[in-house]
């Protein structure tokens, strides 16, 4: 096995270029071909405003900044050459900030986290739909539209997905003491939980590391750093929660009603995300799309890493929708993005949305029936000109090219079927041999440098990634490749791109930023079931290091009347909940919340301690499973080996 090589020092910071002369042109290019005079979406995002928040800034309880909308206020005027001019116009509407009525009796907080957040109005209180992604902007937000409806107090709240933007702030508009007490019902689609804490928990770290690029967390705001991310600007970096659901959405047609307010549901699991529902108020002609109609091309496969959406199921879930609710409504709106007024203009709105799902989808299969790969349907691939000259189609969060290669990946796998790509090298190796082909590094970054300066800078990013990986200390490389990814960001119409470009080219001059946030807060961990907490804890066992190590522990939850046997062998750890035959090194007996809380504290007798554990038993079987176990890395490199 060939070492890895070690990442140079941190580099001084170097400042960000202006736009290359085929970037410039580029631009005036899509300001030329792009419907720019149709201000719809402009009138739209404007309408019902009744007070914005000033300053923008929310605060955590230590004083840190956790949201700052202000910071976009640069966002004025024509678009700069450093920005793409249709990512601009989307950076515009997204940013727009306050309080706004949809209809009387439904008002919304757009630009305080980069999601929205909805108040419905009820006989005594109000319904609170998808609270934000932390507790201090959720609050902020309810603080805004109580200074303008009145102290209406909460009388339910409602998350429309699993995904931690619609439900971390929850525990800024109401308290656990409330819902326990009945006060307050918490609704959300069936299996809510089981896949809100997995997303964030199982694969979190990798997934939190990537989201920092995601969403440009340490670039700087401005028209050569992050301008915004698409779907909303970016995300808060406040105190994520979750109150588990009293109330479970099972069925299409089912209808509740919460504080005298009627709701009609529809399920639409595996579309956006794999617990997901719509909900329409009928009393007010009203349609929640949540996340699965909004003013972008949404992700088929996100760029900081999930599960790939079904387009198929999409697509049929809003034909659905139409033909349930279409008639019903005269206003849509979603938990991103400003909503669409008129019946005419929302069913139009809802079939171009579907119709964008159903055609890369279909073409993306014809295509792959006929041979072709995912980066070959990604290059060819174009939308019909409706579709195309739609503003809601742009690929500002999702695009065309990776959202097909995510359809790809969903039917035949990351293989192409070419031999040649079964067993490739890893990009240390693979970099080393291309780099000594093409006549070494510094030939490489001069050939490079003319691929650079003719505007190629896809292929200037390939091969110098090449030379990072085989020298990573190679200054000229890593300073050419830092410039190149600065360009395609620049370049770039989606806000993803443009973050993961610009973040790139960050981490090469500036060295490696890390995680700021992450969303496996303590009450993700503590709303782990007990086999959910065995799987986090079965991935993080060293394979290699647990070989030779043998045990059980048996744990018994005296709450909910469970029983499990978890046992380490071969490397993997593995549990059953059936009787078994022989005796465990030790057993603790707990109740399924301490369980969890054992995940914070640790597998230490301090730790059992904390947690309120009693093990009897030979105790340091548990020393042994910890001394396995091996977290996550937070910083690992992306752009260098």
């Amino acid at each position: 096995m060939t070492s890895t090589p070690k990442e140079s020092p941190k580099v001084p910071k170097v400042p960000s270029h202006p736009a290359q002369p085929i970037i410039n042109r580029n631009q005036a290019d899509l300001r030329s071909r792009l419907p720019f005079e149709d201000t719809q979406d402009f009138e739209d995002a404007a309408r019902g405003l009744i007070a914005r928040r000033t300053p923008s800034a929310v605060e955590a309880a230590d004083g840190t900044v956790v949201w700052d909308n202000d910071t976009y206020a640069f966002l004025g005027g024509e678009a700069p050459d450093t920005v793409n001019p249709s990512l601009w116009r989307q950076s515009q509407l997204v940013a727009q900030q306050g309080l706004f009525e949809v209809v009387e009796g439904i008002y919304q907080v757009r630009g305080l986290d980069l999601s929205n957040i909805t108040f419905v109005e009820g006989a005594t209180g109000v319904i609170v739909i998808d609270p934000l992604i932390s507790t201090e902007t959720a609050a902020a937000a309810l603080a805004l539209y109580r200074e303008h409806r009145g102290e209406r107090p909460v009388t339910g709240v409602l998350y429309t997905h699993s995904h931690v933007d619609h439900f971390g702030g929850v525990k800024g508009v109401t308290t656990q003491e409330d819902v326990d007490a009945g006060r307050v019902p918490v609704i959300a689609p069936e299996d809510f939980t089981e896949h809100a804490v997995a997303e964030n928990v199982y694969a979190g770290t990798a997934m939190a590391r990537r989201a920092a690029y995601m969403f440009g967390a340490a670039l700087a705001r401005g028209p050569q750093g992050q301008v915004g991310a698409g779907l909303g600007q970016t995300n808060s970096t406040g105190t994520v929660t979750l109150i588990p659901p009293t109330m479970t959405i099972t069925t299409t047609g089912q209808e509740e009603t919460v504080d005298g307010v009627r709701m009609v549901f529809q399920m639409a699991p595996d579309t956006e995300a794999p617990a997901e529902l719509l909900v329409h108020f009928p009393d007010f002609r009203a349609l929640c799309t949540a996340e699965d109609a909004t003013h972008t091309l949404h992700n088929l496969l996100t760029l900081r890493g999930a599960v790939v959406r079904d387009p198929h199921v999409w697509s049929h879930a809003i034909t659905e929708t139409i033909d349930l609710f279409g008639d019903g409504t005269d206003v849509v709106f979603a938990s991103h993005h400003w909503p669409t007024w008129g019946r005419e203009r929302a069913i139009a709105f809802l079939e171009t949305q579907r119709d964008l799902y159903g055609y890369l989808h279909d073409q993306s299969l014809r295509l792959i029936n006929k041979g072709w790969t995912g980066s070959e349907i990604a290059e060819h691939l174009e939308l019909p000109p409706a579709l195309e000259n739609a503003w809601n189609t742009h690929g500002y969060y999702g695009s065309v090219s990776h959202n097909v290669k995510a359809i790809y990946q969903r039917y035949m796998g990351w293989f192409d079927g070419n031999p040649a790509h079964l067993w490739q090298h890893p990009p240390v190796e693979a970099g080393r041999r291309y780099v000594e082909f093409m006549g070494g590094a510094d030939a490489v970054v001069t050939k490079a440098r003319g691929s650079f300066d003719t505007g190629d800078f896809r292929w200037a990013a390939e091969v110098l990634s090449h030379v990072v990986f085989a020298e990573p200390g190679h200054a000229a490389a890593r300073t050419l490749l830092a410039d190149t990814l600065e360009q395609l960001g620049y370049g770039a119409e989606n806000g993803i791109w443009r973050n993961f470009f610009l973040s790139g080219a960050t981490e090469l001059r500036e060295g490696r930023f890390g995680t700021p946030a992450v969303a496996a807060s303590p009450d993700m961990i503590a709303n782990l079931s007990p086999t959910m907490l065995f799987d986090a804890l079965a991935i993080q066992v060293d394979g290699p290091k647990a070989w030779n190590e043998r045990l059980a522990v048996d744990i018994l939850l005296t709450d909910i009347g469970e029983r499990y046997r978890v046992r380490l062998a071969n490397g993997v750890l593995t549990y059953s909940s059936a009787p078994q035959r022989t005796a465990a090194d030790v057993s603790l007996t707990t109740t399924a919340p301490e369980l969890a809380h054992l995940a914070v504290t640790g597998l230490t007798s301090e730790g059992l301690e904390r947690a309120g554990v009693q093990a009897e038993g030979d105790v340091s079987a548990l020393a042994r499973l910890a001394s396995v176990l091996d977290p996550g890395d937070g910083e690992f490199a992306i752009v260098t080996p």
